[in-house]
């Protein structure tokens, strides 16, 4: 049920539009979910499945950035770095993750039934 080409595209739009373009996330993930699930091409189900899974998979790589980003950057400017800042920064945000992975399934998951439904009439 899983399209494997079309969630990984999906995934790294999905990465791409946290990391550049935050400012129009919501806009950003309608069409990313839109264009998972029409690279599909398995019906409004499929389309949704796989955006979702591709909306999971984005969030989980965007909160992987961040953690990482927290931990170096911070030992970089010598706040919060190392262990600690990694520590710090992954429990306080596990709750943060969590919204976002909904967040970016809902959103993508909707747009990709849209996607996945206009492809299969085709």
């Amino acid at each position: 049920m899983t399209k494997w080409n079309a969630v990984i595209i999906g995934f790294i739009l999905a990465v791409i539009v946290k990391s550049f373009f935050a400012q129009h996330e919501f806009i950003g993930l309608l069409i990313v979910g839109f264009i998972t699930g029409y690279i599909a091409h398995d019906g409004a189900l499929g389309g949704m499945w796989n955006a979702a899974v591709a909306g999971a998979l984005g969030t989980i790589v965007s909160a992987i950035l961040f953690v990482l980003a927290a931990t170096f950057g911070g030992s970089l400017l010598g706040i919060f770095g190392g262990l600690t800042g990694f520590t710090i920064s992954g429990v306080a945000s596990i709750f943060i993750v969590l919204g976002y992975l909904i967040y970016y399934a809902i959103v993508m998951g909707i747009t990709g039934a849209v996607g996945g439904a206009i492809a299969s009439k085709n």
